[in-house]
C-alpha cells in the first residue's frame, strides 16, 4: 500500500473507532508487522492537525489513539449541545474515584475510613459505569475485594496512563494559593460594631 493510502487508512480507522485504537489493532487490520511505521504516521497526522489548527485533534489515550475536538472551540460546542443530557458523576462518586485512582488497589473499608461515610452505593455506581473494577482480594481476614481503575477510567479523563494523573503536590499548591487569596483579616469589636457586622468576642 502506498504511503498516502496507508496514512489515509490509519486516519479513517482512528476516526471510526468508538474507543482508542491501538497499534496492534491497526497492524492486524493492515496486515503489517511494522509498528514503527504506524507510530511515525500517527505522529505526522497529529502534527498536521496541530499545524492547520483543525477542529479536531489526534491524541494518545489509554494506550491507543483517538480523535477529539479541539478545546479551543469548546464554547461553540457547548452552545450546540446545550440541551443534550449528559450524566455527570456526583461529588461523592468523584471523591471516591479520586481516592481509588491515587491509592489503588484498596478495599471498600479503606475507602470508607478515608471518607468517613458508607460507600456501598458509590462503589456499585462506579463499577456499573466501568470506571473501577475488582482487581483481587486482600490477604487479610475475610479476604475483602480490592478495587482499581479501568481503561475506561483513563478514556473518560483523557489520560494515557495513571502516571499522567496530577501530582498530589499540585493540589497542595492550589489549596495554599486559594487560602491565601481568601485570607480574611480579623477586625476588633469596635470596628465590627461600627460597620454593623459581627466581630470577635473576647
Amino acid at each position: 500500500m502506498e504511503e498516502n493510502n496507508l496514512k489515509s487508512a490509519i486516519e479513517a480507522m482512528i476516526f471510526a473507532s468508538e474507543k482508542p485504537i491501538t497499534v496492534d489493532q491497526i497492524k492486524k487490520v493492515l496486515d503489517t508487522p511494522d509498528s514503527q511505521e504506524i507510530n511515525r504516521i500517527v505522529v505526522e497526522l497529529r502534527k498536521e492537525y496541530e499545524a492547520q489548527n483543525r477542529g479536531i485533534q489526534l491524541v494518545e489515550v489509554a494506550g491507543g489513539f483517538r480523535m477529539i475536538t479541539n478545546s479551543t472551540f469548546a464554547p461553540f460546542l457547548k452552545k450546540l449541545f446545550k440541551n443534550r443530557y449528559s450524566e455527570k458523576l456526583s461529588r461523592p462518586a468523584l471523591e471516591s474515584l479520586a481516592i481509588i485512582a491515587y491509592k489503588q488497589p484498596l478495599t471498600k473499608a479503606e475507602i470508607e475510613s478515608l471518607r468517613n461515610v458508607n460507600v456501598d452505593g458509590v462503589i456499585k455506581s462506579l463499577v456499573d459505569k466501568n470506571l473501577i473494577r475488582i482487581c483481587g482480594r486482600k490477604k487479610i481476614p475475610g479476604r475483602p475485594f480490592v478495587f482499581g481503575t479501568t481503561r475506561e477510567f483513563l478514556e473518560h479523563f483523557g489520560l494515557n496512563s495513571l502516571a499522567e494523573l496530577p501530582k498530589m503536590e499540585d493540589f497542595q499548591v492550589l489549596a495554599e494559593k486559594k487560602n491565601n487569596e481568601n485570607e480574611i483579616e480579623p477586625v476588633n469589636q469596635i470596628e465590627a460594631e461600627a460597620n454593623n457586622e459581627p466581630g470577635e468576642t473576647a
